[in-house]
């Protein structure tokens, strides 16, 4: 804990009078213009990769990056889903997942999972993404499609549908590559575009997965 206590007393002392206008402003105001989604790895923080300041994104981080379809269930998840997009009118909708996913990994090597059940349970949120892998065994081929399966299930809930239809609301999966830094926009015109090249990639057409589509994995856990 000291590390953080440290850092506290840095972030009073040098990092908030430095934006002591910003954090005033945002007191009374919150308008974010992007809905980010991303794992909840700790290597992936939305703010340092994208160079956004505090108020600019509003982040949901889950296991796997996952987006369970909608349900009548209310839910955290769809629960934050359905504010960013209705409530506070965010214009864009990142899906990231990223290299070396845990969930990804145990999901695509098959590891056990039996002490981890609640994880096990989890990750079926990703069964259409194993599915539509086509080579066994490939974490990064998983990663990718998983993001798009994720983007799929997005789509499904009433208001990102209804801002869909509205042309209010622009979905994009990214993948962040952690070593070398590089983010790779799935859903630009190119199945690969550095997100660099292409800023401002439109909308892809993410069809939901069909009912009853994917399987059951009895898999491990590892770093998620």
């Amino acid at each position: 804990m000291q590390n953080l206590t440290e850092g506290v007393a840095r972030f009073q002392r040098d990092v908030f009078p430095a934006k002591a206008e910003l954090f005033a402003h945002l007191a009374t105001h919150h308008t974010p213009d992007t809905l980010f989604i991303s794992c909840s790895d700790a290597r992936v923080v939305p703010e340092l990769i994208t160079g956004t300041e505090p108020g600019d994104l509003f982040v949901i981080r889950t296991a796997g990056n996952l987006v369970p379809a909608h349900t009548p269930e209310a839910d955290g998840i769809s629960a934050s889903i359905e504010y960013a997009v209705a409530a506070l009118n965010v214009k864009d909708i990142i899906v990231c997942g990223h290299s070396a996913c845990g969930a990804m990994t145990a999901l695509a090597e098959g590891h056990d999972l039996t002490a981890a059940p609640a994880v096990a349970s989890w990750l079926r949120h990703a069964d259409a993404s194993i599915a539509r892998t086509t080579k066994a065994g490939d974490v990064d081929a998983l990663v990718r499609e998983n993001v798009r399966t994720q983007l799929a299930n997005l789509a499904t809930h009433p208001s990102v549908a209804r801002a869909l239809a509205a042309g209010t609301v622009t979905l994009h999966g990214w993948v962040y590559d952690i070593p070398t830094g590089n983010i790779d926009d799935l859903t630009a015109s190119s199945a690969r575009t550095p997100v660099t090249a292409m800023i401002t990639a439109r909308p892809s057409s993410v069809a939901p997965p069909q009912a009853g589509e994917g399987r059951l994995n009895s898999v491990p856990f590892s770093n998620i």
